[in-house]
């Protein structure tokens, strides 16, 4: 054929690639899209899942969890079983240090009784201690009563005493005898809780303890307004219905951590008062 002759070109193929519907090209790109769903039928999306907790909500729970069952804990046992106690003197050295801090076992008196020897802590209710003056009160002070009240931190109020049991009620309780020695029911006492840095001194008194009373002296006997300092006061006995309970164990500070001891020993030969 020769070069001038004109060919003319052949129209595109029904349904060729690259055709429009009314015969022209797209420019060589072919539509990729999908089909078209039906009319009223459309494609589902993928159900969205509701946000969680954070997992800093979750801590802050389980703490707070932690917190309300230990605070609660913390008020029934000392409530019912035991109480901590700040000791503020030196009446009971060296048995008991200023700053010790105690658990007191609160099933003594009661239900369980006492027993000669026991160290004890009571409310003054009779006027042994002179009026503590209001503390100061500042921006934590409410914490420090809150954390007091539920047992967290020891009693630091100052108006109870801690001493030990010398008589029970019926007991007839006498110093001193011919050597020095204090005397229960006829039979004489080596008290080796006494304070040994100190020599005693003699303070007489003859008494006989009454019902629901008990009468009680501290371990440092030249430091200590006990019994024998406040018989113009009830006779100097404390009621039973004051006492808190029998001190069990020093708890703080550490190196000091030890079960007190009601030396047995000591009043295991002393009969039974009348």
């Amino acid at each position: 054929m020769p070069e001038n002759q004109s060919r003319t070109p052949e129209p595109p193929r029904e349904g060729a690639p690259g055709a429009d519907a009314d015969g022209g090209t797209s420019g060589g790109v072919a539509d990729a899209s999908p089909a078209r769903q039906p009319s009223g039928r459309r494609s589902a999306a993928p159900p969205t899942e509701p946000a969680g907790p954070s997992q800093l909500f979750i801590w802050l729970k389980e703490v707070a969890t932690v917190v309300v069952i230990a605070v609660v804990l913390s008020f029934l046992i000392k409530t019912f079983l035991f109480r901590a106690f700040y000791i503020p003197s030196e009446s009971m050295v060296s048995t008991l240090d200023v700053n010790d801090r105690i658990f007191v076992n609160l099933l003594v008196p009661e239900p369980f009784s006492l027993s000669r020897g026991d160290v004890v802590v009571f409310r003054d209710t009779k006027g042994w201690l002179t009026a503590a003056p209001d503390a100061p009160k500042g921006p934590f002070t409410w914490v420090q009563d809150g954390l007091t009240f539920v047992g967290l931190l020891p009693d630091n109020s100052e108006q109870h005493l801690v001493k030990r049991v010398i008589g029970l009620p019926g007991d007839h309780v006498i110093c001193c005898d011919a050597g020095g020695k204090l005397t229960i029911n006829g039979s004489p006492i080596d008290e080796t809780y006494v304070n040994k840095a100190e020599e005693p001194q003699i303070r007489a008194f003859d008494v006989v303890v009454p019902q629901g009373k008990v009468w009680v002296m501290g371990d440092n006997r030249n430091h200590s307004a006990d019994s024998r300092s406040h018989l113009e006061s009830n006779g100097g006995f404390v009621d039973l219905v004051d006492v808190e309970g029998k001190a069990a164990v020093i708890a703080w500070p550490l190196n000091r951590i030890t079960v007190l001891d009601n030396y047995p020993a000591v009043f295991r030969n002393v009969p039974a008062g009348g």
